[in-house]
């Protein structure tokens, strides 16, 4: 049933004679979205939707707009700016384009759950399985909750609205445009509902630095033993499948904050990958593609209803968006401890990366900083060998400040709370991508758990001669030889020529970082040939 809006949108400035439907349900908005054919339900229940040409975010597309609120407090080298003068343009053609709509939808969210932390959003949509999306992903209020509700910042989401490049200072048709100061978010030119989240994800990750809170792109669960760890990882790392582990709690999949009490959830529900998702090796999202209330953007499904994850003609980045309820053993607060352990992913198709190591609080702010994983050859025209990837923070495109803020306020809550880092290496052994062989599974989870039940502390180390941080020597349930990747090559040589090209990388790409981090950090780096 649908909640009236306590903070109407005309206090807002929003002008619209549109028939308003306010916090709807997940099945209402599904059967809206089936009854005006935005989606069609697939067999067992799911809402399945296209996006048409944008399957993914438009990185290039997002703007911030500078103005004295964000002139010296955005890392402008990393954030594409919009004037005042052009999104005052924009603004005025969204909200048109809003009165003219016969039909909108409006959910009102938290990004964040811990209530001291979090932010109310407000959400305006055109599609009723867009509302759905945001309504899964965010955090949901209670109907108490709801009354009296007054957003602090605004999201209008209009997929059919073209920006203008000339008007409105966009580089194409579709935009991203984020306001700070008057708190309002304009998404225009695309369907792809991820852009939303990340938005929010973006607003948080401006807002709780300068209060201690750490923001993360990770996931983060709970041990038997009631000890959280988080998973720092770019996209195809594993992020996602490993935090879904049956015999611990899941806080979350994606974007956490790290308080002075706790690790929290910025959202209430999971984006998954679903291209060739393996039903073995991860049942608990499997399980959400035959559940009511998941939304499958771009997975594509016969005229009965049956979909087919292996399919990829609609797009590589198919998507399931689910609530947080519909993986068993999730934490009823959204949130936990802070931190015992920080595991760092990263998917080396060099070949280069021992599967485990241990790291200092400095060469974790470092590895923090570089945010490596690596594409592999064949997945984009051109690229026969594998290609290097950073991403500061794990996260450069959502970071509005400067690395060196997020980067500094890990170390500080490393130091503070004792916690352990890891680094894990989900790619590749005995050599690059089409050479060797992508790491096996059950090793990575079995080093995990050594890792997060303490026992890995206990084992001999090594000091990598590249990198400089400790590899485990031996492991109970793991091949030795795999803890070695030079051992696991053919050819030692083309090993460390391999490896001292992958050190030159890291090199190079933390140059600019260097006179923003103390001595200790700088001492971290591997040194180059």
């Amino acid at each position: 049933m649908s909640v009236p809006l306590s903070h109407s949108l005309a206090d807002q400035g929003i002008a619209t004679d549109a028939t308003i439907h306010a916090n709807l349900s997940s099945a209402e908005l599904t059967q809206r979205a089936l009854d005006t054919g935005e989606g069609k339900r697939a067999k067992n229940g799911p809402l399945v939707v296209e996006t048409g040409k944008h399957t993914g975010r438009s990185a290039n597309d997002k703007f911030i707009v500078r103005d004295s609120e964000t002139e010296d407090t955005v890392w402008w080298d990393n954030n594409a700016s919009m004037t005042p003068e052009h999104f005052a343009a924009l603004k005025a053609d969204f909200l048109t384009a809003v009165a003219g709509k016969d039909t909108l939808y409006v959910a009102d969210l938290f990004g964040g759950s811990q209530p001291e932390h979090r932010v109310k959003v407000r959400v305006i949509n055109q599609f009723a399985w867009h509302n759905q999306f945001i309504r899964t992903l965010l955090c949901r209020p209670t109907e108490a909750e709801l009354d009296g509700f007054v957003p602090e910042y605004t999201i209008i989401d209009l997929p059919e609205f073209q920006a203008d490049p000339e008007r409105h200072g966009t580089r194409s048709e579709t935009v991203v445009a984020v306001n700070l100061k008057e708190k309002l978010v304009l998404i225009g030119g695309t369907k792809y509902a991820g852009e939303m989240k990340k938005s929010v994800f973006g607003i948080l990750n401006y807002l709780l630095p300068p209060k201690g809170v750490m923001p993360m792109h990770c996931s983060a669960n709970i041990g038997p033993d009631g000890k959280t760890a988080v998973f720092f990882g770019l996209s195809g790392t594993g992020k996602t499948t490993l935090s879904a582990d049956a015999s611990r709690t899941l806080i979350g999949d994606d974007e956490h904050g790290w308080s002075d009490t706790a690790v929290f959830n910025f959202e209430g529900g999971c984006y998954a990958k679903m291209i060739r998702l393996d039903p073995e090796a991860e049942p608990e999202i499997y399980a959400t593609t035959q559940m009511e209330g998941t939304v499958l953007e771009n997975v594509v499904m016969d005229e009965n209803g049956e979909i087919d994850l292996d399919d990829n003609s609609l797009a590589e980045n198919t998507r399931g968006a689910y609530p947080l309820s519909s993986i068993p053993n999730t934490s009823e607060d959204n949130l936990g401890p802070v931190p015992s352990n920080v595991i760092m992913l990263t998917a080396d198709a060099f070949g280069v990366l021992p599967p485990i190591a241990r790291l200092t609080p400095d060469q974790a702010m470092y590895h923090f900083l570089s945010g490596y994983t690596a594409k592999v050859a064949g997945t984009e025209i051109g690229v026969t060998e594998p290609e290097a990837t950073f991403s500061t923070c794990f996260g450069a495109p959502f970071m509005p400040r400067h690395p060196s803020v997020y980067g500094n306020l890990l170390k500080k809550r490393i130091a503070e709370g004792g916690a352990q880092c890891w680094l894990v290496n989900t790619g590749w052994t005995g050599g690059k991508y089409g050479v060797g062989n992508r790491m096996p599974i059950k090793a990575t989870r079995a080093l995990l758990n050594a890792a997060l039940d303490g026992s890995l502390n206990d084992a001999e180390f090594r000091k990598d001669p590249n990198f400089g941080f400790d590899v485990p020597v031996s492991v109970e349930g793991v091949d030795d030889g795999i803890l070695d990747p030079r051992s696991t090559w053919a050819d030692g040589e083309a090993y460390d020529e391999a490896a001292q090209k992958l050190v030159q990388l890291f090199v190079d790409n933390f140059e600019p970082f260097a006179a923003h981090v103390d001595e200790g950090v700088r001492q971290a780096a591997p040194a180059a040939a």
